[in-house]
């Protein structure tokens, strides 16, 4: 098998889904790899060093899509890459198909075979560690007093207090965001609808963390004491709600800011995508930074965790087949997007309303003993297609 590492075009994307490492992997498994030319120059890794690997150098993703039967990046396909699509390809990447309709239209159009790379962690993704972390860091720059911010130092000075922060969301993220921000001295209360996890984290900092049941009554009654609110929860995308509504925004205090990881529409209702050019802007007084690839500004550290994380997948699927590596990870299964012209991905079912069938149904596997995975949100859809 052929197996190609685009270079991703997504503005101020630095990360590469695959570095020399995977490559030697790869190669050494019997499979040839063509790396497009500098798709790993801003993570930290030179077009000689795939070559060492083992791989081939080409110029251009048109010959990547051109040449090769598993295809990979880090994040979604553009619009100019769809008609290099080729019917039966393997597509790996994270396609977040659910918001993106006109994206998944093509892919059924081109009946490619694509797996969202977001489902398929079982561990959770190193991206949503470094959202995390850097989050944290982000929101701590966003205070300072030249980026609008209120001027307060995170674990504050001799007669200054230092800051508050709210994170909203225990999971992977919220986790990471806790990390940084108490090493750091600051007082971090996290809120979450999980009591488990809120006793996990009460016993990982042994108290010294506040740890409140997320809801908009609580998250109300303390925004006006918090200097850092960090959202990392995965929203439901067809809630009719806010869980933060403008009033409550209001509320804080000027110069307060709102690091938005999660990027959902519906959670905060001052939120609005931003990029790096331009990461901040200011609303109802608090500072905003809402940029939705936040863990390509440390793209070599991420690139490492990431692309060791989902070598398995690769690997498996270039080994053993589609069937055989969704039969043994439930967690690729479930990623399975779309299929040679049908929709496989409950969310984006239920989201835009289309038909969708089963992964294990499409692949046939549905008799054999499958790894068990829990799917991938809340979201269900009933509209089945039927063979």
């Amino acid at each position: 098998m052929i197996f190609g590492v685009l270079k991703d075009i997504k503005k101020h994307e630095y990360r590469v889904i695959a570095t020399p490492a995977e490559v030697s992997t790869i190669t050494k498994d019997g499979h040839k790899v063509l790396v497009q030319k500098n798709a790993g120059a801003k993570a930290g890794f030179s077009d000689e060093e795939y070559i060492k690997a083992g791989a081939e150098i080409v110029d251009t993703m048109e010959e990547i899509y051109e040449r090769c039967d598993f295809v990979a990046k880090v994040k979604e396909i553009e619009p100019i890459e769809y008609d290099l699509l080729r019917e039966g390809q393997i597509i790996f990447t994270c396609i977040h198909p659910a918001a993106h309709r006109e994206e998944v239209q093509a892919l059924l159009d081109k009946k490619v075979i694509a797996f969202t790379a977001e489902d398929s962690h079982r561990y959770g993704s190193p991206n949503c560690e470094a959202a995390g972390k850097i989050g944290a860091f982000v929101g701590l720059e966003s205070l300072l007093t030249i980026n609008g911010g209120c001027g307060k130092f995170v674990c504050g000075l001799a007669g200054a207090p230092g800051i508050k922060a709210l994170i909203l969301g225990g999971g992977v993220v919220g986790k990471n965001a806790l990390q940084v921000l108490h090493s750091l001295g600051a007082w971090v209360t996290v809120m979450d609808i999980n009591v488990g996890t809120l006793r996990e984290i009460e016993r990982m900092y042994n108290g010294k963390v506040n740890t409140e049941f997320s809801t908009r009554y609580n998250i109300e009654k303390l925004l006006p004491e918090i200097d850092l609110l960090i959202n990392s929860v995965k929203w439901p995308k067809d809630s009719k709600e806010f869980l933060i509504d403008r009033n409550m925004v209001r509320k804080m205090h000027k110069g307060s800011v709102i690091v938005d990881i999660s990027n959902d529409y519906g959670v905060i209702e001052t939120f609005h995508e931003t990029t790096l050019d331009n990461p901040r802007y200011i609303e109802e007084g608090v500072v905003h930074y809402c940029v939705s690839n936040i863990p390509s500004l440390i793209a070599q550290s991420t690139s490492i965790a990431y692309a060791a994380s989902v070598l398995p997948h690769i690997r498996n699927i270039m080994n053993l087949g589609i069937e055989e590596a969704c039969i043994r990870d439930g967690f690729l299964r479930r990623s399975l997007t779309v299929y040679k012209g049908y929709l496989t991905h409950e969310e984006t079912s239920a989201i835009q309303n289309r038909p969708w069938i089963r992964p294990e149904d499409i692949l046939k596997i549905a008799d054999k003993k499958l790894d068990p995975a829990p799917p991938a949100t809340v979201t269900r859809s009933n509209n089945f297609i039927t063979l």
